[in-house]
């Protein structure tokens, strides 16, 4: 479907997004920074259902990558919908020829949160203390950590995952970006240093998708997009497909763009793979010119696999 050159004045970019709380607190951003840099276009919400809000049972049992996806983008190529709305870290690896990232706005805080009963630290929490998940990349570095916790595997939308802390949860570790985004930051007890939990990539990016071929809708959304996060993102992004791993396989990314001797930009990305059990891990780090944050991290994906990351990731791949 072709898109035309320019968006008339009166004509409705319909934005797609999940039901959950925070899919459309998050939607709502992106419509008014949409409506800011460009008053003259009207801006139409669609809710869409997806595997993964329809279904409960654990995320690899989904099949992980694209289970909150996958109808999105159905919509976004039958024309349902214009611009789709995701948690970046959600996304596949695999491109869609159809699709294409209209922009990444600026990213907001990468790391995980704990939330926790009395307002305990990781370090504080008792042994044997219930820690809640449905992330098997926060499980597997949560058991690599051997504090002594039980990692519970838990699914729900932010509030059902808050609710369980102090029933039948200690604590729960979720993204802090989305707690952020829902007013909500001050409930984290901590927000985890990367050094003991590495994130998932791209996790606190947003990814706004359309059609490759709709020129008009991609110059609408050119103005919301962050240079510096997109580079990070990428790194990230390219780390994971370089491992032939999903969105829900045990490995941590993390990329930040920092200022170099000369002044010239530069990508610092970490990358971790741990086994399920926290039996093993690997973590290296690599650095490069922001030109080339792609490269970055497929060749950090190179060196994870010489010390052995594919056999850590096993069937989560």
């Amino acid at each position: 479907m072709t898109g035309l050159h320019t968006l008339r004045i009166g004509t409705t970019l319909r934005v797609g997004t999940r039901a959950s709380m925070l899919a459309r607190t998050q939607t709502q951003l992106v419509i008014d920074a949409v409506s800011h840099h460009n008053p003259g276009v009207s801006v139409e919400t669609v809710l869409i259902s997806t595997v993964g809000d329809r279904n409960s049972a654990p995320l690899d049992q989904l099949g992980g990558t694209g289970v909150f996806v996958s109808a999105l983008r159905d919509a976004l190529i039958s024309g349902e919908i214009d611009v789709a709305v995701h948690s970046y870290k959600d996304l596949p690896v695999d491109e869609v020829a159809a699709i294409t990232i209209g922009a990444v706005p600026p990213r907001l805080d990468p790391r995980d949160a704990l939330v926790a009963r009395e307002g305990l630290t990781l370090l504080e929490l008792p042994t044997g203390a219930r820690i809640g998940t449905g992330s098997p990349r926060r499980a597997a570095q949560l058991r690599a950590l051997d504090l002594g916790i039980e990692v519970i595997a838990i699914r729900g939308n932010v509030d059902t995952r808050l609710a369980r802390v102090g029933d039948d949860l200690d604590g729960v570790v979720l993204a802090a970006a989305g707690l952020i985004r829902l007013g909500r930051i001050e409930l984290a007890t901590e927000l985890l240093d990367p050094i003991q939990v590495l994130p998932a990539a791209a996790q606190g990016a947003l990814a706004i998708e359309c059609r490759a071929d709709d020129d008009a809708t991609r110059t609408v959304l050119a103005p919301l997009d962050d240079h510096a996060s997109r580079a990070a993102v990428e790194a990230e992004r390219s780390l994971l497909a370089a491992l032939e791993a999903g969105c829900s396989a045990p490995v941590g990314a993390l990329a930040e763009v920092i200022e170099a001797d000369d002044g010239s930009l530069e990508v610092f990305l970490r990358g971790s793979v741990t086994a399920v059990d926290g039996s093993d891990a690997v973590r290296l780090s690599a650095t490069g010119p922001l030109t080339t944050a792609q490269e970055i991290g497929r060749r950090l994906a190179a060196e994870l696999i010489d010390l052995g990351a594919n056999t850590m990731m096993g069937s989560s791949k």
